[in-house]
């Protein structure tokens, strides 16, 4: 399966958006501090997102940006989808020119399988992801990296 880093990173930063929502709009520098992701490639997924109207900014002092919807209205397929990428298990992307500019044996069982993680990664939205104890700890230990108290987060408001 391929899914490079840009579908990655999309993920990881709406997430981190979902997480921090109660604190208001949040600026890429943050996200890119919290989950260590360059602040330049940030900006590209950003345009992206904004593009597929995921997300919203928000100008000006303490300005950056905010789900454009609720997190249980968002999914991990859609944020990868609004990048431009593709969950793909074929070696020819999905061409059916595997080989020799043909189909290959195994070309619809791949074809299939990528079909199969679209679908599950289409059920899962960020406020499943949020919920999550193990994401929850997380973002703990990355706000106290911040200073942050992790009390003032009300884990249960995303949605």
């Amino acid at each position: 399966m391929r899914l490079t880093t840009k579908g990655r990173y999309a993920v990881t930063a709406m997430l981190d958006l979902a997480l921090n929502a109660e604190r208001g709009p949040i600026s890429l520098a943050d996200i890119s501090r919290r989950q260590g992701i360059s602040l330049s490639y940030l900006e590209q997924l950003f345009a992206k997102l904004r593009r597929s109207k995921l997300v919203t900014s928000v100008r000006g002092p303490g300005g950056g940006y905010r789900l454009s919807r609720s997190g249980g209205d968002i999914f991990v397929a859609e944020i990868i989808d609004s990048v431009n990428e593709s969950v793909d298990a074929t070696d020819c992307n999905g061409a059916a020119d595997c080989q020799d500019g043909e189909t290959c044996l195994t070309h619809y069982l791949w074809s299939d399988l990528s079909d199969q993680i679209h679908h599950f990664l289409a059920q899962i939205s960020l406020a499943t992801l949020v919920t999550r104890q193990e994401v929850q700890a997380v973002s703990v230990r990355q706000l106290q990296r911040e200073r942050v108290s992790p009390e003032t987060i009300r884990w249960e408001s995303i949605d």
